[in-house]
């Protein structure tokens, strides 16, 4: 338990990273840049800009400190459910310099708050949870801009070291098993987890296996050499019908040229390293892999108790190394990399059963439906998960090299449509106990 002075200053080091980071995705480039829309999948990255201020200046200033709205004529404008990303380009945004006023002038105001806040007395204020919120908030867009910077074409603007490459995998077992029975999944206890992620429940599954690792771009070429994208028998019948509409042949981003697959990533066209997991591909993409490999993918529950159960204790971790927040040698987090580490990388963050990589590197798609969990209880709003639930969304875990450590936990839970793949997104795959094909070597068949 943190005192209040150690909490204000851990919300403070959030939220002043937070700004670092977005201050680095939109510095790094020219304003017809920050205005133009790179993809009719995303928000102009300056719309992403004064959507941070904005909502941080709703949730901290207007409902926790009780101020009026500083510039109320724009609030419908930074809505995200009032215009979808389609429209935003031809609404009257704030423009790059006013919007970063405007996201400067909130931050100012919400730094004084947080010195006078008793940081206890509300459900908004308790363990600061509102200012955790806003944190995880601004990390989250700071992930979909960096996806903008994915699909952004023009000079190169981000640059970072590569993650070095693990020196044990060539020991790892392909699969790991989880032994059958209960474990607790979700929480009750996790201070800034969000509503999805709530209540804490028992669940009792069968044994499996799953991949040590995610699979990865040799295994997924084998796939593809193999006819993958050629075979009905493989999809299932959504799937099929997207990627004939759509004609896909590959993940997202890739060519072949002169007998070689190439990748296009943040501005540079290089070959596609056979040793990291496969990114950009849709969940149908990864269904179809895993029932080539006459395998499936793992339920979001199997993912959860893969990640966080220890059979010792028969409790569940924060985290698959345990309950310490996320360091360098755990995960592959915030945006340190601008890439996926090899499989099998990181052994210092494998969990319990032996499996590594399920936090950082690659978001994993699960087979599960988004849905709510018993007794679920929409809070502190509504729209941020009730109104997403059903069939429509898939869950995927783990979180990626894009996303903060604020704002991943073992408990986290996002979602997207079955069809996406501009998202930093891959997968591993799983077998129930005797039935189906053992894994193939490092995270694949």
């Amino acid at each position: 338990m943190l005192t209040p002075a150690a909490l204000r200053d851990l919300i403070a080091d959030e939220l002043i990273a937070a700004r670092d980071r977005t201050a680095g995705l939109t510095d790094c480039v020219e304003d017809h840049d920050l205005t133009a829309q790179h993809s009719p999948l995303m928000s102009p990255l300056v719309w992403d800009l004064a959507h941070i201020g904005n909502q941080e200046e709703l949730w901290l200033l207007r409902n926790v400190g009780g101020r009026d709205p500083m510039h109320p004529e724009i609030d419908p404008l930074y809505d995200a459910f009032e215009h979808p990303r389609s429209e935003r380009p031809t609404l009257p945004l704030l423009p790059p310099e006013e919007a970063r006023a405007y996201a400067h002038e909130v931050r100012g105001r919400v730094l004084d708050l947080l010195a006078a806040s008793p940081l206890e007395g509300t459900p908004l204020l308790t363990d600061g949870f509102a200012f955790g919120l806003i944190a995880q908030h601004e990390q989250q867009h700071d992930e979909t801009m960096l996806i903008t910077h994915q699909l952004r074409r023009g000079p190169v603007a981000l640059t970072a070291p590569p993650p070095a490459a693990p020196a044990d995998t060539g020991s790892l077992p392909a699969e790991v098993l989880v032994p059958a029975g209960p474990f607790t999944m979700g929480t009750d206890t996790e201070p800034w987890a969000l509503d999805n992620e709530r209540p804490a429940h028992r669940v009792d599954l069968p044994a499996f296996h799953l991949d040590t690792a995610p699979v990865s771009n040799a295994a997924y070429q084998r796939f593809i050499a193999d006819g993958g994208y050629r075979e009905p028998r493989w999809w299932t019948a959504e799937g099929w019908q997207h990627r004939m509409r759509t004609g896909l042949v590959a993940p997202l981003f890739w060519t072949r040229e002169g007998g070689q697959w190439l990748r296009r990533r943040f501005g540079t066209v290089e070959p596609v390293p056979p040793d990291e997991p496969v990114l950009h591909v849709s969940w149908y993409e990864a269904d179809a892999y895993a029932r080539w490999a006459g395998r499936r993918l793992p339920t979001e529950a199997e993912w959860e108790k893969a990640a966080r159960h220890d059979p010792a204790t028969d409790r569940s971790r924060r985290f698959p190394w345990g309950d310490a927040s996320p360091a360098p040698e755990h995960a592959n987090l915030g945006q340190r990399h601008l890439q996926p580490a090899p499989v099998g990388s990181y052994p210092a963050g494998e969990s319990p059963c032996g499996a590594r990589q399920l936090m950082g590197d690659v978001w994993e798609w699960t087979a599960s439906d988004f849905l709510p969990y018993p007794g679920f209880r929409a809070w502190p709003y509504r729209e941020y998960s009730e109104v997403f639930f059903g069939p429509e969304y898939k869950v995927l875990r783990g979180g990626s090299f894009a996303v903060a450590p604020v704002a991943c936990r073992g408990t986290f839970r996002n979602w997207d449509y079955p069809i996406r793949r501009q998202i930093f997104a891959g997968f591993r795959t799983a077998r129930s106990v005797d039935d189906g094909a053992p894994a193939g070597p490092r995270g694949g068949s």
